[in-house]
């Protein structure tokens, strides 16, 4: 008797134990109750920057009709988790950030990495060894050294880890950067030169491999995590500057036996690898080469694209990311560089510019991509300093003889992004009822929905924002970028 009550009391026990376990914590429903939405307006031929233009409320909406334009947001309908915004932190912008006065040191700090004054970058880029935007080609070893022996960071020391190290600072303490080679050292390739494109010579597969874990390691001993890296910066333009030729079975073949393992081995199995890093046109062929290959695919987070395949004078291949992502949906896509090619200072507030980010961040976005990243945060009054005159356009610019820095209208367009989505949001769907505007729309981790729409026509538009049975009317001027918070 005393062996069946012990039975029945460990038995009641076990029962009185399951149903006090804590039930899942359920994510509240998205709502439009009580919620006033805030308007943030950038428009040509005004002085509206980031400015706040309009609070509104939602009122009942009825069947809309053609003659409207309407923009339909479904907060239910979730996607990718949003991940960040930033820009490259390459030798260039550090050298002329290094000639600021200490009050625009400041002032430009904050206008790109502060949350609340600037637009709260939350990623950055930056080189392993030197790019074109360097004053001059540079390595990390010494000619011929195979075993890496004379291996030393002591180069980035002077300008660009004490601006990465700023930058950090200014975004509260931690910012996920991540660094891409532009070309293995001159010994290492097929050329014998750092320029003009050339392949990695096989036998050197190894030697170059042990170089990212040594910049890793370099960079975290500096205080840097490096949270990701890719193979190589555009590996199929033979280039006037730092560059080197992969095929999608080199960059497989790399990818699967060096430099994956080495990093696992090193211990650096956590620091994702990005493939391709390289433009919209051939990262469908280069997803179905790595990515179907699960020796390759195992060590790959995910892509990274650029946007230049309009050197040709075709349009931007948006749909090509579409592809990767539904063929792909395991891999990440990342937006690792773009930038306004052919600088011209008369162009410094040319609209177009902007709107080239705004088209591409939206499509980019709403085509699956987690993360945005713009080319150089920062340079000089002609476009550099870059060794070999490949001068562009960035969001910011600092005259270096009057000291001033000077805002481009693109600052401005990728602020109504980085500032008001912040890491972990998810996209949720939106559509626009006409094609004069475009739109997208992220649900941040705090419950406010950022909805970003652009008008690139002549003309102002109104429009409704419409949420099930709830509606507000909005207008946006022509050439405008409006980010609405609720």
């Amino acid at each position: 008797m005393k062996k069946i009550g012990f039975i029945i009391t460990c038995l009641c026990l076990s029962f009185s134990v399951h149903p006090q376990q804590k039930k899942p914590k359920q994510t509240k429903e998205f709502t439009t109750n009580n919620k006033t939405i805030t308007v943030y307006t950038t428009a040509d031929n005004t002085k509206l920057r980031l400015t706040p233009t309009d609070n509104l409320k939602f009122s009942p909406s009825p069947q809309p009709v053609e003659t409207e334009i309407s923009v339909f947001v479904e907060p239910s309908k979730k996607f990718q988790t949003f991940m960040g915004i930033g820009g490259a932190i390459t030798d260039a912008s550090a050298e002329i950030f290094a000639k600021l006065s200490k009050e625009k040191q400041t002032e430009f700090l904050n206008a790109y990495y502060d949350t609340q004054k600037g637009i709260g970058y939350s990623l950055l880029r930056t080189t392993i060894q030197s790019s074109d935007f360097s004053s001059g080609s540079y390595s990390y070893i010494k000619e011929g050294d195979t075993e890496l022996k004379t291996f030393s960071i002591e180069h980035d020391k002077e300008f660009r880890i004490p601006l990465i190290k700023q930058a950090i600072k200014t975004s509260g303490g931690k910012i996920p950067a991540y660094a891409t080679p532009w070309s293995p050292n001159a010994f290492m390739k097929s050329n014998k030169s750092v320029l003009k494109g050339g392949k990695l010579l096989p036998e050197f597969y190894q030697p170059w491999a042990n170089m990212y874990a040594k910049f890793i390691k370099a960079y975290e001993k500096e205080g840097i995590p490096i949270w990701a890296t890719s193979v190589q910066n555009e590996p199929m333009a033979t280039q006037t500057w730092e560059s080197c030729l992969y095929t999608a079975e080199d960059e497989r073949d790399f990818l699967k036996n060096f430099l994956g393992p080495t990093l696992k081995k090193e211990g650096l199995g956590n620091v994702k690898i990005i493939a391709w890093d390289h433009n919209r046109d051939l990262m469908v062929q280069r997803a179905n080469v790595i990515f179907s290959d699960p020796e390759a695919s195992k060590y790959v987070w995910g892509m990274g694209f650029h946007w230049y395949e309009t050197w040709t004078g075709a349009q931007p291949m948006f749909e090509n990311v579409a592809r990767v992502h539904e063929a792909y949906p395991d891999k990440k896509l990342i937006f690792t560089e773009g930038c306004v090619e052919r600088f011209n200072a008369a162009k410094y507030q040319f609209w177009p510019n902007a709107e080239r980010y705004g088209t591409s961040m939206i499509n980019d976005f709403n085509n699956g991509t987690v993360a945005w990243t713009d080319w150089n945060i920062l340079l000089d009054q002609f476009g550099g300093p870059n060794h070999v005159g490949n001068f562009c356009f960035a969001p910011i610019h600092a005259d270096t003889t009057t000291g001033e820095l000077i805002y481009t209208p693109s600052y401005y367009y990728i602020g109504h992004f980085s500032k008001f989505i912040r890491p972990n949001a998810v996209r949720v769907s939106t559509s626009v009822s006409r094609s004069h505007l475009s739109s997208t729309s992220f649900l941040n981790k705090d419950g406010k929905m950022a909805t970003i729409i652009m008008n690139h026509t002549d003309n102002e538009i109104t429009y409704n924002l419409i949420i099930a049975t709830k509606k507000t009317v909005v207008k946006i001027p022509a050439h405008a970028i409006q980010t609405l918070i609720y």
